[in-house]
């Protein structure tokens, strides 16, 4: 189909020309991929016509405001709530992360925080509320708690934290449960049922 521009349906008497554009993306290394034989190196050729290198979020700073209005109305136009209005310094805090789990986990984040902030402002200790218990981010990890997160049921706060490490392991993974799983070292059914309990939508993937 890429090389010939048409296709032919099973039983078809004659082929169907097709006018399309193809767009990949991918996390791996392609070249290598196709020089170790792991990926069809005819097709990597065909795909390859012009090649973009789009570098982790934590290296495009710069990026981040775009990306947060853009999901802020996203959750909007979804929800129906008023969407929050981010400090400076919020937006700041945001840029200063290392986003691990890339975009998706941005998207998470601007989501949870459209629901706790809805129609105020956020600021930068409301993303440090949310951000400080991630792995491997700029926040430390042995940060003492403050009041307003003691100030709340227990049953709530470890439903939280639990909520955002599975959130966390499904951004890392592209959604994929089977990885998420494995990375949080629980059996995928058990995994399932967690996620069923704290709402986490995890898009589909296995």
């Amino acid at each position: 189909m890429i090389e010939a521009k048409e296709i032919e349906r099973v039983g078809g008497a004659k082929p169907i020309p097709v006018d399309v554009r193809i767009v990949a993306a991918t996390n791996r290394d392609l070249e290598r991929a196709s020089r170790d034989g792991t990926f069809r190196e005819d097709l990597y050729f065909r795909l390859n016509v012009i090649p973009l290198a789009l570098p982790p979020l934590r290296e495009r700073p710069a990026d981040i405001t775009p990306l947060v209005l853009h999901f802020s109305a996203v959750y909007r136009a979804r929800s129906g709530r008023p969407a929050p209005r981010w400090n400076e310094d919020a937006l700041a805090r945001l840029q200063r992360h290392r986003w691990p789990g890339h975009v998706r986990e941005l998207a998470n984040i601007v989501e949870r925080l459209a629901i706790f902030h809805a129609g105020a402002d956020v600021r930068a200790a409301d993303v440090g509320q949310v951000l400080r218990i991630e792995p491997g981010t700029e926040a430390s990890p042995n940060a003492p708690p403050d009041a307003a997160q003691l100030d709340r049921p227990l049953n709530d706060a470890l439903d939280e934290y639990e909520r955002l490490l599975i959130q966390r392991a499904l951004s890392m993974t592209n959604g994929n449960v089977t990885d998420a799983a494995r990375r949080l070292q629980t059996a995928r059914p058990n995994l399932y049922r967690r996620m069923r309990r704290l709402g986490v939508d995890w898009g589909g993937g296995s």
